[in-house]
């Protein structure tokens, strides 16, 4: 696991559209993922309209995002929540699923999904992770999508699609 903050991408100065899907569970840290990835979207791409969308927990957070990704022109989606495991397995459970479930979407849609539903052992973790400045996810999941618009702008601009060969028709 990385302990620093991936580099910034290049600003991006098109119009873009990006859409924040988070958790209300575990609400101290989901809203510290939230406030950072907002301020770092602010600062890497200006222009963007940022929608936010906020779920009961972890576990409904691919739905929401298959729904977004259904429904709107959205250049990126950011998953943000939070998973401390307990005394049992269900932790792993929800977290295994949620992950499954997000990346069969991005694949789907050919839409960039950042995946920051975090599974930590304890709070001291959570916190490291959520509100501290050194590895901070909310950031780095930011940083994530900047770069994900970024290549997607250029495989659009390089490769025009042609829909013989999509993915989305097979």
């Amino acid at each position: 696991m990385s302990t620093a903050l991936q580099p910034k991408p290049r600003i991006i100065g098109q119009k873009v559209r990006i859409c924040i899907v988070a958790s209300k569970y575990n609400e101290k840290f989901t809203d510290s993922l939230v406030e950072n990835a907002i301020d770092e979207l602010s600062e890497l791409i200006p222009m963007a309209r940022i929608d936010l969308i906020r779920v009961p927990g972890a576990f409904e957070i691919p739905v929401a995002v298959a729904s977004v990704l259904e429904r709107e022109e959205t250049n990126c989606v950011i998953a943000l929540g939070l998973i401390i495991r307990g005394d049992t397995g269900h932790a792993d459970l929800v977290a295994g699923s949620v992950t499954n479930a997000l990346q069969d979407l991005a694949i789907k849609a050919l839409t960039p999904v950042i995946h920051e539903v975090l599974l930590v052992d304890n709070e001291k973790q959570a916190y490291s992770r959520c509100i501290g400045a050194s590895m901070n996810r909310g950031r780095e999941a930011a940083r994530a999508a900047g770069g994900m618009v970024d290549v997607f702008s250029e495989i659009e601009k390089t490769m025009p699609r042609d829909d013989r060969k999509s993915v989305r028709n097979k």
